[in-house]
């Protein structure tokens, strides 16, 4: 917890535009990873709960 503290308080003293705008393609390049993944393995990781959903429907009539 400390050292993100202490990168978040860097950040915000650091004036060189040209660190922070590495730090956003950082950013960036790493949520369009996270979003590229769950796209490419969303839909095969939602068949095993869709099973589990109509095991309990049928359970429960």
């Amino acid at each position: 917890m400390n050292s993100k503290r202490s990168f978040i308080k860097r950040f915000c003293a650091c004036e060189s535009g040209a660190a922070g705008i590495e730090y956003g393609l950082i950013a960036a390049a790493i949520s369009l990873a996270i979003v590229a993944s769950l796209a490419i393995t969303g839909e095969e990781a939602a068949k095993p709960f869709e099973g589990v959903a109509k095991g309990l429907k049928s359970a429960n009539p």
